[in-house]
């Protein structure tokens, strides 16, 4: 047992729980005997009354018999006889000079249990819990034992008000319905909780300590708040544990007890506590008999020194960090005790650590029961030890982590380890229960980003039990549209070297935004595929190779921004007359993936660092070079808060130039980074970075409403992005709803683009309609020499953003996993911006994920 748990133990507190009284129906009077003459010789005994049971039957139950004498005594001992059997709704016996007549009225039977006032509880939950049922004869004191059962099962609810009423509806030929009227009342909780005793810490200190909590608004969602006597007990050992944590090793609960209102709504509960003395640890030492463990060395390693303050939850941690010291040696069956030397004169307490001398151990064998459809091998292959190897329990930890992450059984999955032949072996058992691994998915919603959304996947990451994942995905919204098939192997030909490929097509709607409407400015297609290779380097450390090859097709609506066959930089700016036109890009690429996250899909703890290189010119007309480089780190910092930090960023380099020009990049611009949400949030999509802004002209005055002008974002060709994120738990009923509040900040730029603007650009700048054609023109004339009017359209063009400065926004946001698809809401503040960005406070999202 760990010292911890001894401690716990060594406390006695009494408990009381209130005890709920109801009201039962009074016993049936049983009538008495008729007074006859004593001494009378019984001469016949006949039975009336009688409808289902057989006469024979009845007199079985009592011990008159013809040739006995009949006196009050025997007559009375029948009457109670009859009434044990609980057969009888009325019975009474005569004496006729010997002649003996039991006169009987049977309990009738059951027809049905009719339940009303049941909301909380179904029947389903209640009538297998109860005695009565059809077909049975009724009893007084089945009724009432059915009743505190009930009563009982709302109790376990926390509903302590809850009252139950039966009613009997008689029926012909000696039926009855059986009805329990039920009153739930209200659920329980806990109004205040009380301590006293305490000197060394406040009341709302121990509060927070406690799993049960006082009824409060904010707390709506947590089931805390329920009195539960089970969780009573609990919390008593936290206080311990809080106390021995802090060096109060005298620390007891003296009593616990739980008061019912009057009005049974509430529970108030009382700890009564006596702190003791605080004391400092002693001498730490370590007796290791361990021919491989140096006792001085580990106790110079220890953690706690003499006259730090005791802490017994720093023993039991140390405890299990030399049991797995000890199994990472080869010593699977390490015996590690502390023992205890209290002094109560200098308040001191010494621990000396023995660790008893153990074989040391080898595995013996690996068995893997329990799969059905997946393959031995597939589960082998992750254990990172082998039969016959040295025994490890970092090995076996490292193991249980690998097998867990293919997500294929169940989540509390443990190696387990049992004796092998001989006190030196060690067999390891990987118990598995297999779950469904195939999914499909089918999602339809609204964002703020993409109008009308449907998503539908099919998937299965276990394709005929060989941890093969194949799939089939397509999306389809207003300005998207792709389609996607994929398969991964991760062990290819039984060796350790994974494969996946995808093909997809995709086409994607660029878009801007003009008096809040939402434009397309140029379409892309494109199509290809993905092969990829990856290769581990160490435990936690893999290299991935990639080759892409698309082939991508930009084009712009000819009838908006197109002039005379040519397009427009006029109408659609220079940048995206450059975008337009057919090419293709052959990708050679790799990362470098640094993995030791505990969940990949919501990991509480561990780092993420993946740093990638992509090199296209390998043919195709597409030639660059891009680094990108992505780090993140998680932390749980206790009570259910996770902490988290990342950082990204990205440059691209042209290898070829484009043009002579000197406003066109060489980098295509749908080669570039684009930053806004949801990657920084505070920011309205593309909302961070270069852009180049029309400002429109109205009656001489440049319009300051940004919804009057146009804004295109033009992208970067180097980005950075970091994010710190606070995950706040709630509830255990705000859980179960998949509830999940943040606090973030979020900071990052885009840069490094060439100015698109010509260096002469003269503003303001007007479009006219040609008066012969009747298409957009720059001319104040038409070709004939005639004036084509006044302007439709008259601008300032602007180039701005291209910084970068850290764009810095603070928020709040919850992820909701509702049943309709993942929900997010962010509501973000900006900080700091540059001239140009768009912000936006508020941003939603259902239906996709993110």
């Amino acid at each position: 047992m760990s010292p911890l748990g001894a401690a716990l133990l060594a406390t006695s507190g009494l408990v009381a729980v209130p005890q709920i009284a109801f009201a039962q129906a009074a016993p049936v009077e049983q009538p008495a005997a008729a007074p006859v003459p004593a001494g009378d010789v019984i001469r016949t005994v006949t039975v009336q009354g009688s409808q289902r049971l057989e006469p024979d039957t009845i007199l079985s139950y009592i011990r008159l018999r013809p040739g006995q004498t009949y006196t009050q005594v025997t007559g009375d001992q029948a009457l109670k006889d009859l009434y044990a059997t609980e057969l009888f709704a009325d019975v009474s016996i005569r004496n006729n000079g010997g002649d003996v007549v039991v006169q009987v009225k049977e309990n009738p039977v059951i027809n049905r249990i009719i339940l009303e006032g049941n909301k909380r509880l179904k029947e389903d939950k209640i009538l297998p819990e109860i005695k009565l049922a059809a077909r049975q004869i009724f009893t007084r004191s089945k009724v009432r034992a059915d009743v505190s059962r009930i009563i009982e099962l709302y109790k376990r609810q926390g509903r302590f008000a809850a009252s139950v009423e039966p009613k009997m509806v008689m029926l012909d030929q000696n039926r009855v319905d059986i009805v329990f009227e039920i009153s739930e009342g209200p659920k329980s909780k806990v109004r205040q909780i009380n301590i006293l005793g305490n000197e060394k810490f406040s009341d709302g200190d121990l509060r927070g300590q406690m799993v049960t909590k006082q009824a409060r608004f904010f707390r709506l969602f947590s089931s805390g708040t329920s009195y539960d006597p089970d969780r009573l007990a609990f919390d008593q050992q936290k206080l311990r544990q809080f106390y021995l944590t802090e060096g109060y090793a005298d620390f007891r609960v003296v009593s616990a007890v739980a008061e019912l209102t009057p009005d049974k709504r509430d529970f108030i509960i009382t700890y009564v506590v006596e702190e003791g003395d605080r004391y400092k640890f002693g001498d730490v030492k370590v007796d290791s008999q361990l021919r491989d463990f140096d006792s001085d060395k580990l106790a110079a390693n220890l953690p706690m020194k003499a006259g730090d303050w005791y802490n017994a939850k720093l023993v039991e941690d140390q405890v299990d960090a030399l049991t797995e010291t000890a199994g990472a040696f080869g010593y699977a069956f390490a015996d590690v005790r502390p023992d205890f030397s209290r002094n109560k004169d200098d308040l001191t307490m010494s621990v000396n650590f023995r660790i008893a001398e153990a074989p040391r151990t080898y595995v013996e064998r690996v068995d893997v029961n329990g799969n059905t459809l997946t393959q031995d091998k597939v589960v082998r292959r992750e254990f990172r030890i082998a039969e016959g190897d040295a025994f490890n329990t970092f090995q076996i930890k490292r193991s249980t982590n690998r097998i867990k992450s293919l997500g294929y059984f169940q989540e509390k999955f443990e190696v387990e380890q049992k004796p092998g032949s001989a006190p030196d072996r060690i067999i390891l058992e990987a118990n598995v229960e297999e779950k469904p691994t195939g999914e499909l998915q089918l999602s339809a919603g609204f964002s703020s980003l993409e109008s009308f959304i449907f998503q539908g996947s099919i998937r299965q990451n276990n394709f005929r039990g060989r941890g093969q994942t194949i799939g089939l995905s397509v999306d389809y919204s207003r300005y998207t549209r792709s389609v996607q098939v994929s398969f991964t192997e991760p062990y290819l030909f039984d060796k350790n070297i994974s494969f996946g490929m995808d093909v997809y097509r995709r086409d994607l709607n660029s878009f801007n935004f003009q008096n809040q409407n939402r434009n397309t400015t140029y379409k892309q297609a494109t199509t290809g595929f993905s092969a990829r290779v990856g290769v581990p380097l160490t435990e936690f450390m893999s290299l991935i190779g990639r080759y892409t090859f698309n082939i991508d097709d930009v084009t712009l609506d000819e009838d908006s921004f197109f002039i005379n066959g040519q397009c427009s930089s006029l109408l659609a700016g220079r940048y995206l007359c450059d975008a337009i036109g057919k090419r293709t890009s052959s990708i050679l690429g790799a990362s470098l993936v640094y993995d030791t996250l505990d969940n990949r899909m919501r990991p509480t703890r561990g780092n993420q660092v993946i740093i990638g290189a992509d090199f296209a010119g390998l043919g195709g007309s597409v030639k660059y070079a891009r680094i990108t480089a992505n780090a993140s780190k998680f932390w749980s910092v206790g009570s259910g808060f996770i902490f988290s930090v990342r950082g990204e960023g990205g440059a691209i380099k042209p290898l070829s130039s484009r043009s002579n020009d000197p406003t066109v990049d060489d980098v295509y611009l749908t080669d570039r980074f684009f930053l806004g949400e949801p990657q920084i949030r505070g920011f309205d999509i593309r909302g961070v970075g270069p852009r180049v802004l029309r400002k429109t002209i109205i009656n001489g005055v440049e319009a300051t409403d940004r919804n009057q002008w146009v804004d295109d974002a033009v992208g970067g060709k180097y980005y950075y992005l970091t994010r710190a994120e606070l995950e706040i738990p709630l509830g255990s009923g705000a859980r179960e709803l998949g509830l999940r509040p943040s606090i973030y900040v979020d900071a990052g730029a885009a840069w490094g683009i060439t100015n698109p603007l010509a260096a002469n650009l003269v503003n303001p700048q007007s479009i006219y309609t040609d008066r012969l054609t009747g298409r957009p023109t720059s001319s104040p004339t038409a070709a004939d020499g005639q004036s084509n009017g006044d302007p439709v359209q008259t601008f300032n063009e602007v180039f701005v953003g291209n910084s970068p400065a850290p764009r810095i926004a603070v928020g709040i946001g919850v992820n909701w996993n509702s049943p309709f698809g993942p929900f997010r809401l962010d509501f973000a503040k900006v900080l700091k911006k540059v001239d140009g960005d768009d912000p936006k406070t508020f941003t939603f999202n259902v239906g996709t994920q993110f």
